[in-house]
């Protein structure tokens, strides 16, 4: 009696299995093409800017710290 319920039980889920595979509700529409509005181009070279000025500062300040004295 066991395994003639263990058979159902396997049966049903082979079942069960093959038959969700094939309902969908559904097909995900596909994603729009990205597109580049500028921003983002700007936005590079701010932070290239921001990255000159940085590398600017850090050599001229060792020059402008040395004249002072304590």
């Amino acid at each position: 009696m066991a395994t003639i319920s263990f058979r159902v039980l396997m049966s049903a889920a082979l079942v069960f299995a093959f038959v969700s595979l094939h309902v969908e509700a559904q097909s995900a529409a596909p994603a729009p093409s990205p597109t580049s509005d500028g921003t983002s181009i700007d936005q590079g070279i701010a932070y290239i800017l921001m990255l000159v000025a940085l590398v600017l500062t850090y050599l001229i300040h060792p020059l402008d710290a040395s004249s002072y004295t304590f």
